[in-house]
């Protein structure tokens, strides 16, 4: 929302005009089923015929204005800027044109938007205000469709006084809490320039943190291999709470894949608040799991919160302000019912105000759900970035800029409207058409060299269509009914605008296809056919999100190996990289490669499985405790299990198998037989049976003898699919090694998640066991930690031995001592 500058005397707060209206000014309903969401979606889309128009209008017009305004006040002063879309100069007379682009029927449009206007309003004081000699000045507002270019203008006339006056109430208004933003920020930088580090300071600690912090001193981007135990969560805050005390950062992001990682993000900030800093935080969680209804229904009809919702808001975030510095997700929930708003939109108007905002990626990457506040065309603010998880961002990046249509969806939407819009039908049908067309030429699946071909014309269309129903059938909160209204089913009407996000995504995406995307058509398993726009190779769209930030650092604990993670998720030459140094003893974990088995799919069978079987129930004798199995599949899991169901007798061993569905609810109870650590029956080991690269190989924290030992059994590569296929081929055609990047690296990872559940804390030992030939090769080897220092390669006629003698080792009188 706005851009900040202080030194030490004076604070200089800059805002847009954009933002100053549409913070001070809003009012009304949340309602997405109107199409004010839709004209927001495009104003991004109308910049070309924002040109267009601008070059049409002759000599006397006057494009792309810079305007703005500085206002003092006690203790800091107020930037007000922003660019008018056009000035008319007529004579003496002096007109400011505003343009805006739109989806709707800019026939049906009876007066301006008032935000739009107001906007307009802001501008043309500006202009006075630079010329104390003009009493008068006109606005017209410019009302621009963007498919048909159709234009309405509205005309109005303002004198200086009565604009002076209606300008001096809206800054009076921001002035409060501009003057709360000043006063904070000198509180939150005087207290951080006392602020010590928590702990003492680990080996390698030290030296991390101030990686970090002279990477964002420099504007750069740093990737972190953080092995567990680092302590990689604190390691990275405080430098960069350091950094924004001395002025090297506004705002802090701190982003994750998962609610755990979120957990020790807020657990961190606390440490530093105990220690004196002065530091608001704001968690963001998703619509669905905060909104107060079953399912998110943002109207007025449907949900008693979002009607009148900006009337309230500004109130509840101010109050929330000036009495909470920790805005977890169960205090705007509280704060929202108390003020009968939405939490969802609270948590993000929040934001605006934090120090720090913690969430999931898509709140800075997704092209939808990215905070246009911060991230939106043209802003660039002093954000830090710490993305914890990174290597979640590479799969979580292609699928966020990919987008496809389904044919068979448009299809079953045209059957909904034909009784109800003609016209919308038939738009529907023509793209039904050129689907039909691509599905006869796809025998499997295709790649097309001419990418979407001319269907986003179409679909452009189509969105109009979609639109002018909408608007047509939109009802406000007093029941009253527009045109066709009354005969639409509410489900007829649910799906057109699922529809039209949908397609409004797609011709998003659209715009943004390069050589890093394979365009291609696709028979689903499913029996559907889609036409997909893939982004095989996300680095250049998560390159365009990163830059909106002064620097980014990356860290994950199986950030490995590290230039694959460099050439996928950014698209810089020289960022930095470095290992940090483990705390861990390397004695403590032992790591077996039993050489005599292999998962290969040829090789796959009885004798395999029998052999596997024997492998993990050695482990599990070699001393009791949990211990953890990772298959490549659930068929393998399956197969395996009936198999050490034969051997089991005589072996003292639980097991617990994950099921291929499971509630939340199963996942805790099979999570807390691990974390009670006291044998059902004494000398018993507990065996949990998992799929690699699923639920339970990643974001559970099981220490001490909560887990002491895990086999990954084969290596988990990717199961072989289209997208798979198309990745090999895009890398191997560009001269590289496609098996890496589309099967290799991202099975590697699952192996060190899952190993990496062993070992979480300093105190942990145990046993990780790979059991596959190929983890005894030269490439995978190359792969794993530099803390795998005790490595052995074994057979299954030596395993048992090597794993009591691990033990054996562990329990000598000198290790405890030493440990």
């Amino acid at each position: 929302m706005e851009e900040k500058q202080q030194d030490a005397e004076h604070a200089l707060i800059r805002v847009s005009v954009r933002s100053l209206v549409e913070f001070v000014l809003r009012s009304g309903n949340i309602d997405s089923s109107s199409g004010g969401m839709m004209v927001k979606d495009a104003m991004m889309l109308g910049s070309r015929l924002h040109r267009k128009l601008q070059a049409n209008e002759g000599d006397s017009y006057e494009a792309e204005v810079p305007l703005a305004g500085e206002f003092p006040d006690d203790g800091f002063t107020l930037l007000v800027e922003g660019r008018a879309d056009g000035i008319i100069h007529d004579g003496e007379s002096i007109t400011i044109d505003e343009i805006k682009g739109v989806l709707k029927n800019v026939e049906n449009m009876e007066e301006p938007v008032g935000i739009h206007l107001a906007q307009a309003k802001v501008y043309a004081w500006l202009y006075l205000r630079d010329h104390p000699d003009m009493e008068q000045i006109g606005i017209r507002m410019s009302y621009i469709h963007l498919e048909s270019e159709k234009i309405r203008r509205f005309y109005e006339s303002y004198g200086r006084e009565e604009l002076r006056i209606w300008f001096k109430d809206v800054l009076d208004e921001y002035r409060r809490w501009a003057d709360m933003e000043v006063k904070w920020k000198k509180k939150r930088t005087r207290s951080i320039k006392k602020l010590t580090f928590p702990f003492a300071y680990r080996d390698g600690q030290k030296q991390l943190a101030g990686y970090v912090y002279r990477t964002i001193a420099q504007g750069k981007l740093l990737f972190i291999q953080a092995p567990t135990g680092v302590g990689k969560t604190i390691t990275t805050v405080f430098p960069a709470v350091k950094a924004m005390g001395e002025g090297l950062g506004d705002k802090l992001f701190y982003l994750t894949a998962r609610s755990i990682a979120r957990t020790a993000a807020c657990e961190a900030l606390e440490l530093l608040r105990k220690r004196g800093m002065a530091f608001k935080s704001v968690e963001l969680t998703a619509k669905e799991k905060i909104c107060c209804l079953d399912s998110p229904k943002c109207t007025p009809q449907d949900c008693p919160r979002a009607r009148g919702h900006y009337d309230r808001v500004n109130e509840v975030i101010y109050e929330l302000l000036r009495s909470r510095d920790v805005l977890s997700r169960e205090v705007i929930e509280e704060a929202a019912e108390k003020g009968n708003v939405c939490p969802f939109e609270l948590s993000l108007d929040l934001s605006l105000w934090t120090d720090a905002v913690i969430g999931d990626y898509n709140y800075v990457f997704h092209p939808r759900s990215r905070l246009k506040r911060f991230f939106g065309e043209g802003i660039k603010g002093d954000y830090l970035f710490l993305i914890d998880e990174a290597h979640n961002l590479v799969d979580r990046g292609r699928d966020m800029f990919s987008a496809q249509i389904v044919k068979e969806e448009l299809l079953a939407l045209k059957k909904q409207v034909a009784p109800w819009a003609p016209a919308l039908e038939r738009a529907l049908m023509r793209c039904n058409k050129s689907m039909l067309a691509m599905k006869r030429e796809c025998e499997d699946y295709q790649v097309r060299e001419d990418g979407p071909g001319t269907l986003p014309i179409q679909l452009m269309n189509l969105s109009s269509q979609m639109e002018d129903f909408l608007e047509e059938t939109r009802r406000d909160h007093e029941g009253l009914k527009r045109i066709r209204s009354q005969q639409v089913p509410a489900e007829v009407r649910e799906a057109v605008l699922d529809m039209y996000f949908q397609v409004s995504f797609f011709l998003e995406i659209c715009d943004l296809l390069d050589e890093h995307y394979v365009v291609y058509t696709e028979h689903t398993a499913e029996g559907r056919f889609r036409l997909r726009l893939y982004n095989v190779d996300p680095s250049a769209n998560l390159q365009s999100c990163l830059k909106k930030s002064r620097s980014a650092i990356l860290f994950s604990a199986t950030l490995l190996p590290i230039d694959y993670y460099k050439k996928l998720l950014c698209d810089v030459s020289d960022p930095y990289a470095v290992y940090a140094h483990s705390c861990f003893q390397p004695e403590k974990l032992r790591v077996l490669i039993g050489r005599d088995t292999s998962s290969l799919y040829k090789r796959r069978g009885p004798q395999q499985y029998q052999r596997m079987a024997e492998y993990i129930l050695e482990m599990a004798r070699s001393r009791p405790g949990h211990y953890m199995a990772f298959f490549p599949s659930f068929k393998m899991l399956e197969d395996v299990y009936e198999e050490l169901l034969r051997q089991k007798e005589g072996a003292a061993v639980r097991f617990l198998v994950q099921q291929r569905h499971m509630s939340e609810e199963e996942r805790e109870d099979f999570l807390r037989e691990f974390r009670e650590t006291e044998q059902k029956t004494p000398g018993d080991s507990l065996l949990g049976l998992c799929v690699a690269g699923s639920i339970f190989s990643e974001g559970i924290d099981l220490r001490g003898d909560s887990l002491i030992g895990a086999a990954v059994v084969g290596v988990p590569l990717p199961m072989v699919c289209t997208e798979q296929e198309i990745l090999r081929r895009y890398y191997d055609e560009r001269g590289e090694d496609g098996f890496y990047y589309a099967y290799l690296c991202p099975a590697m990872n699952r192996v060190l998640q899952a190993a990496g559940r062993v070992i979480r804390t300093e105190e942990d030992e145990g046993i990780v066991l790979l059991m596959d030939e190929r983890f005894s090769s030269y490439n995978i080897q190359s792969m794993f930690p530099r803390e795998w220092t005790q490595t052995r390669i074994c057979s299954l006629r030596t395993f048992p031995g090597e794993a009591r003698a691990f033990w054996e080792e562990r329990t000598k009188p000198e290790d405890h001592v030493s440990s």
